[in-house]
């Protein structure tokens, strides 16, 4: 199992009502405020949004090579899985949200259904819709599904946020994904 420990960083105090009707077209000032404000909640609901260590137990790739023989449509859910890394999407549909994490090795999605999420942590799926950012660095547990698509995916069980992003990533960012 390896281990990923992360430095503290110290969030400056701020943020603001004001911050909060932020748009597509905002200032980065805005959106960093607005982020501030995020992190601020996310102390208040006993989350630390700069965690110092987080267990994984695969790598994205190796989840991909390990499972790729897996059905679409079948679910594992006798197995628990942990990953980190960089939410670059997302997209919530109701009770149902889905992101792509990218780590250093690759990329997986993420299932993150409510009633799953709020069985383990009262609020939580609140917390992915409204408080988790693209450019954030989280750790995820769950079980594994395929899609009826085809896609790989964690079904999150616990999220854990460890870097909180109070910048959004570049319009042209082209990393390892």
């Amino acid at each position: 199992m390896a281990k990923y420990t992360l430095p503290l960083l110290n969030l400056p105090k701020g943020g603001g009502a004001a911050a909060a009707a932020v748009d597509s077209t905002s200032s980065e000032e805005d959106i960093r405020k607005l982020r501030i404000q995020k992190a601020e909640e996310l102390r208040t609901a006993g989350r630390e949004p700069y965690a110092y260590t987080f267990d994984r137990t695969h790598s994205a790739q190796e989840l991909q090579d390990l499972h790729k023989d897996l059905a679409n449509g079948e679910q594992l859910d006798h197995i628990s899985v942990s990953v980190a890394g960089r939410i670059m999407a997302r997209r919530v549909m109701g009770k149902l949200a889905f992101a792509r994490l990218v780590d250093a090795s690759g990329a997986i999605q993420l299932y993150v259904d409510k009633k799953t999420l709020d069985e383990q942590h009262e609020g939580g799926f609140a917390e992915f819709k409204n408080l988790i950012d693209t450019g954030d660095i989280v750790g995820v547990e769950g079980g594994l599904r395929r899609t009826d698509k085809g896609e790989l995916s964690i079904v999150v069980r616990k999220l854990d946020v460890l870097t909180k992003s109070l910048l959004p990533l570049p319009d042209k960012w082209h990393g390892p994904c």
